[in-house]
């Protein structure tokens, strides 16, 4: 492809495969096609081909290849330059200078713009015939037909003879006979300008992807295996789940996995943007990618190949490069038509000047500008140059923008709601004390409760287990166990029916709750804590306290959002006055608290019918359907699943400045984007009528169309540089 109406073509057709829903984007250079079985993609395939193109399927597993094409522009830039120099200068000289003309200069001009026309500019003509030959029309039309049609005119001139008439330059004045005659430097000229951008835009689009390129490269090609007690190096694609490897000191981590020996510090800058290294010991769970700096570690691996997070993180940003914004399928539309419409203006350009009595020359010279400056690349690369350029980023950040849904929903958000548990807080609830009923026993309590909590994966129930664990205390199995979301859980130990919950949860099973227990969990809920009834066959025994440590970038996060005009909500399943305490810790504006799992998605639904712009942060786990109705929904992702969130924006990264980082940098490359587009629509109206009134000239022509591309991408390509804490 050569330009966004080659993607528009291409697109077009796959869409009318039955079935099929296809994306093509013409800064990755790739489809995306949706409702073709695997087996079908031969004929994907035939589909392009018969559009004039070429294409090749990429399988599970393999690295999409892009086709480098910076070699092949700038060995025809360079032979364009080397000649096009000289020949303006000397064809300008003899054009102002008839006494320096000798006899066949025209002809010597005509042989030295050989080069440069057919072989430098083959590029153009090719993709040109390509179109012509299937009924369509690009860029690429525009600019062959523009280089061709000025090489014809010298030709012909040369053949036929020039007119002995004196003609005028726009800057010059009256410029001497047979002047007029020659538009070769034209053609070299404007060849070598499109050569140009051309190039810069090749490198420039090969610069951002490396952006993203590189998180696939951080993941190692071999791996320490310990087998059988001996240990040896293996290619990681045969390292399986349960293997154990070596880490040594300097070293990449193979994959993710849990450490089963040793300790050491962990960085993880170059794929979650965290700068302080992570200590990890015996039964913490490491990334693949991430560096070993310190100690020797054995890892047992939990994850190989595509279920990694490395490999997750880096699909997922591929797949975000690849989707277009409504802004982008509008942009497409109108360069589908803009060729086209370009090549009609020429002609009433050229109709229009003869008309006029403009003569020959001032007619041929106002519509090849038309040609020459009207080409819309600029506009085919302002949306996806960004996109890839931000994306790269991102990823380098620990931030996963997952398509540009994300930016258009982050220039207008003006509500951050956040859940508490897990986002706000680490999520390692731990037991402050456990409070016996009068008469009771704390052992008692902790022992009931633990038996009910045994098999969830509940933070409180991790924790009530945990503590059991500490301080000596044996739970009974626990027979009928079952949770009640937002409340508790319930189950038989010994025969006798016992509760684990909230005082909801009491109420509904009519268990009464005793004044002094009451106090308890009052005095408990007022200091930020969780309290957890314990009743055995309808009698409360007691209370277990429960807390969940804030997570010390809370606060400073919090300040972030507000200084960036957000207001802030937390959302809790707590009661009101433990979200209080927290919204008071961190500097939270509002607190929405007692909302269970599944209201969340409601709270989201009334800010937004109350006429808010809402972002949810959630971890990502219960907060799934949230996430999805938010207008712009942000995981805090713990674990290592990443790719199946229902977020428009991961976070990786621990510290929760992440949250800041990513509104910014989303917010940055949607105004670059914007910029982008303001640009290319301003510079092609503008240009178009002084083009046809022939205040340019093609020389400035092609010289403007080509900046107009190169500024674009290079406006695109600072955002690889983007400091979104500042």
């Amino acid at each position: 492809m050569t330009c966004a109406a080659c993607a528009a073509r291409i697109e077009k057709r796959l869409g009318k495969m039955p079935g099929v829903t296809a994306t093509v984007n013409y800064a990755t250079e790739r489809a995306v096609v949706l409702g073709l079985a695997p087996e079908r993609a031969a004929e994907a395939v035939a589909v392009v081909e018969a559009a004039g193109y070429g294409a090749s399927p990429v399988g599970e597993g393999e690295s999409t290849g892009y086709t480098d094409r910076v070699r092949l522009l700038r060995n025809r830039l360079i032979v364009a330059a080397f000649l096009t120099v000289p020949l303006g200068d000397v064809a300008i000289v003899l054009a102002l200078a008839p006494q320096m003309r000798f006899p066949g200069w025209e002809w010597v001009l005509l042989v030295a713009s050989l080069p440069v026309v057919f072989w430098c500019a083959w590029p153009f003509h090719k993709a040109a015939w390509r179109n012509l030959r299937h009924g369509a029309t690009s860029m690429d039309t525009l600019v062959s037909l523009g280089i061709l049609a000025a090489f014809t005119w010298s030709l012909v001139a040369v053949v036929t003879g020039s007119a002995d008439a004196s003609g005028y330059w726009l800057g010059y004045g009256i410029a001497p006979a047979g002047a007029d005659s020659l538009y070769l430097e034209v053609a070299a000229a404007v060849t070598t300008f499109l050569l140009g951008g051309r190039y810069m835009e090749a490198r420039s689009k090969r610069s951002a992807r490396s952006v993203l390129s590189a998180l696939g490269r951080l993941a190692p090609t071999t791996v320490r295996v310990v087998r059988d007690g001996v240990e040896s190096v293996i290619g990681i694609g045969e390292l399986v789940v349960g293997d154990r490897f070596a880490v040594l000191p300097g070293e990449r981590i193979a994959t993710d996995g849990t450490v089963v020996l040793g300790s050491s510090a962990l960085d993880t800058s170059m794929m979650t943007g965290e700068p302080v290294p992570r200590e990890v010991t015996e039964g913490d769970v490491v990334l693949g990618g991430t560096i070993n700096t310190t100690g020797a570690l054995i890892v047992r691996a939990d994850r190989v190949g595509a279920h990694t997070q490395l490999a997750q993180m880096a699909a997922t940003a591929e797949q975000a490069q690849a989707r277009k914004s409504r802004v982008q399928t509008h942009v497409d539309r109108i360069v589908a038509w803009f060729v086209p419409a370009v090549l009609v203006i020429a002609l009433v350009t050229l109709v229009a000047w003869f008309a006029v009595g403009g003569g020959p020359r001032a007619a041929f010279s106002a519509a090849l500008s038309v040609l020459i400056i009207a080409c819309p690349c600029a506009l085919g690369l302002a949306t996806p140059t960004a996109l890839m350029a931000g994306v790269g980023r991102g990823g380098q950040l620990g931030i996963l923008i997952k398509g540009p849904d994300a930016l258009e929903a982050s220039g207008v958000i003006d509500t951050v709601v956040l859940d508490k548990t897990g986002t706000l807080t680490s999520g390692e609830m731990g037991v402050r004390e456990v409070v016996p009923a009068a008469g009771g026993d704390a052992a008692a309590v902790l022992a009931a409760a633990a038996a009910v909590e045994a098999r969830s994966e509940h933070p409180i129930a991790r924790a009530i287990g945990r503590h059991a664990e500490q301080v000596g205390v044996d739970a009974a199995p626990a027979d009928g166990v079952r949770a009640v979301s937002g409340r508790g859980a319930s189950g038989t130990v010994a025969g006798q029916r016992v509760l684990v919950g909230n005082a909801s949860l009491l109420a509904e099973h009519d268990v009464a709750v005793p004044e002094a227990v009451t106090a308890v969990v009052a005095a408990a809920e007022e200091e930020g804590c969780t309290p957890v009834l314990v009743a055995v066959d309808a009698v409360v025994l007691g209370t277990v306290v429960l807390t969940d440590r804030l997570r010390e970038s809370a606060a400073e996060a919090i300040a972030r959002l507000k200084a960036l005009g957000l207001r802030t909500v937390l959302l809790t399943g707590d009661n009101a006055s433990a979200g209080e305490a927290v919204a008071h810790a961190v500097g939270v504006d509002e607190v929405i608290a007692g909302v269970l799992p599944t209201e969340k998605t409601a709270v989201i639904e009334r800010l937004q019918a109350e006429g808010r712009v809402v972002a949810m942060v959630g971890d990502g786990i219960n907060d799934a359907a949230a996430l999805a109705s938010a207008n712009l929904g942000l995981a805090v992702v713990s674990g290592t699943d990443v790719a199946m969130k229902s977020a428009d924006i991961i976070l990786v990264r621990r510290h929760l400045g992440v949250i800041g980082d990513a509104i910014v940098l989303a917010r940055r490359t949607l105004r670059t984007i914007r910029g982008n587009l303001v640009w290319a629509f301003a510079y092609n109206v503008a240009a178009i009528p002084l083009a046809a009134l022939g205040l340019l000239n093609p020389l400035i022509a092609g010289f403007a169309m080509s900046l107009s591309s190169v500024f674009v991408v290079s406006n695109s390509t600072r955002l690889r540089r983007a400091d979104p804490s500042r």
